[in-house]
């Protein structure tokens, strides 16, 4: 089973050693960044510091900073686990898209351990903070780049609802924290939650957000996944945790969040309340623009009675985001396959953000397979702001990077395998020449046919490789070489 709560979780890895307990004071100011970059980057241990500079609450982090403590988190031996699962929930009724991906976990709301259930007392409502005594000061926010635009909160999880809907979103974004009671909230044009503010401006109403910290791992998870906006963030981390998760109505808007989060801030967006926000250093490794963004004045903090905050660094890879990336590639290519079933296995490496570049393998049945898989994948939801495609055949293991290489190096004519057009980019992507749109290239790596122009003679050469009865009496005998 996943982890109930965050401290239940870091007591676990402290057990085990995984955990490091740091006693010393640091300065949130560029200090912890510079010592959490060091660490995640060796895939060092989770950190817990327990004496920010300016602030009384510990400050957790690198927490899922590898695969083995994310998977653990999650109580899970690997992401194959959950992958198997999924592919096991929509192989029999074959749904057809993202439409049949929600009616399968709709099936699923019907089982007692899946859906959310309410609660009336949480351990996140332990202290009830409003009016002059809201402080986000007493917040540790990280300082993390000589550039960066001012101090950010990077793991807080925000829960809005659409106004004429009422359906939650569960999302995750870097949060400027501006003054004591006032949040920039970055929402990117492609995100649901600034869908349903822009909804609400139209209608002239205002938003209420809340955004917990601390979150159990399941939860932290689920608001990292590309789902489609008409599917629950809170089911999906029920599906992974194997239990139902515990929620509470807030204190002072109308929305639910996570009984066992350590901490909770409230407040209302206000239609055209903007501040300017940024830079900051980002996932991508280079610093995103000072742009207008919604600013939220936060009218209600609550918390456990001794709150753990937990965050994260971003910045050039690799980063925690990695094992985060990872996981999501794993879960949803049972999804993807469903909705291009061309596709054989892919990877999405960290050194792209996990969306500017794809490597996918097919099994290659008719000329220009490639190229239709490529368009696919550029229509697929999220996929669509993917900026390089890379097209192998299936006997190519996509996450081996030398061995793509080789194939992308040397199967392709450029004047003819080389697909260029031009679509919706990443909101942070900063190489477009303007905002939003840019290129893409489609790279067919694939052995080429004679129906697709080539036609040399003796066809497309095969590859070298050994004798098979050789290599097996090779084997045999390894230990008699002395080798």
């Amino acid at each position: 089973m996943a982890y109930d709560d965050l401290r239940s979780f870091l007591r676990a890895l402290d057990r085990e050693g995984d955990l490091k307990r740091i006693k010393a004071e640091v300065d949130p100011h560029l200090e912890i960044g510079e010592i959490v970059d060091r660490v995640q980057k060796a895939k060092g241990p989770a950190l817990l510091f327990e004496n920010v500079k300016g602030s009384s609450m510990p400050l957790a982090m690198n927490v899922f900073g590898t695969e083995r403590r994310l998977a653990k988190s999650l109580g899970l031996k690997g992401p194959e686990d959950i992958s198997e699962k999924i592919a096991g929930l929509l192989k029999p009724e074959l749904p057809q898209g993202f439409t049949g991906f929600r009616d399968a976990f709709g099936k699923l709301a019907s089982m007692a351990h899946v859906p959310p259930r309410n609660v009336k007392d949480a351990p996140v409502q332990e202290v009830v903070l409003t009016g002059d005594d809201v402080n986000l000061d007493d917040l540790p926010a990280l300082f993390t780049w000589p550039l960066d635009g001012g101090s950010f909160f990077n793991l807080g999880l925000t829960h809005t609802k659409h106004p004429e809907t009422g359906i939650r979103n569960l999302g995750l974004y870097r949060l400027q924290r501006h003054d004591r009671r006032t949040i920039g909230m970055h929402w990117q044009i492609h995100k649901d939650s600034r869908n349903h503010y822009a909804v609400a401006q139209k209608r002239g109403e205002r938003l209420p957000v809340a955004i917990a910290f601390g979150c159990p791992p399941a939860v932290t998870y689920a608001a990292t996944a590309p789902l489609p906006g008409d599917i629950d963030e809170y089911l999906f981390a029920g599906f992974i945790a194997g239990e139902r998760v515990r929620m509470v109505d807030c204190k002072t808007v109308p929305l639910q969040v996570p009984a066992d989060a350590e901490v909770v801030i409230e407040g209302w967006l206000e239609p055209g309340e903007m501040l300017p926000e940024g830079p900051f250093g980002d996932h991508t490794g280079f610093y995103t623009p000072q742009e207008p963004f919604p600013a939220l004045t936060i009218d209600c903090v609550t918390m456990r009675r001794r709150p753990i905050l937990q965050s994260i660094v971003v910045g050039r890879p690799p980063t925690e985001d990695g094992p985060l990336g990872k996981f999501t590639e794993r879960f949803f290519l049972p999804l993807l396959k469903i909705i291009i079933p061309d596709i054989v296995d892919y990877d999405l490496p960290e050194a792209g953000g996990f969306h500017n570049c794809v490597i996918v393998s097919i099994d290659k049945k008719y000329p220009k397979h490639a190229q239709k898989t490529m368009h696919a994948i550029w229509g697929a939801h999220m996929m669509s702001l993917t900026k390089l495609i890379i097209v192998v055949d299936s006997d190519c293991d996509v996450h081996d990077y030398q061995e793509v290489a080789w194939r992308a190096f040397g199967n392709v004519d450029y004047s003819r395998d080389l697909t260029v057009v031009e679509g919706p980019v990443d909101h942070l992507d900063h190489a477009s020449y303007q905002q939003f749109w840019g290129g893409k290239a489609g790279i067919d790596a694939t052995r080429k046919l004679p129906e697709e122009g080539y036609t040399r003679d003796g066809g497309w050469p095969e590859m070298v490789s050994s004798d098979p009865e050789t290599a097996a009496l090779v084997s045999r005998r390894w230990k008699e070489y002395g080798l």
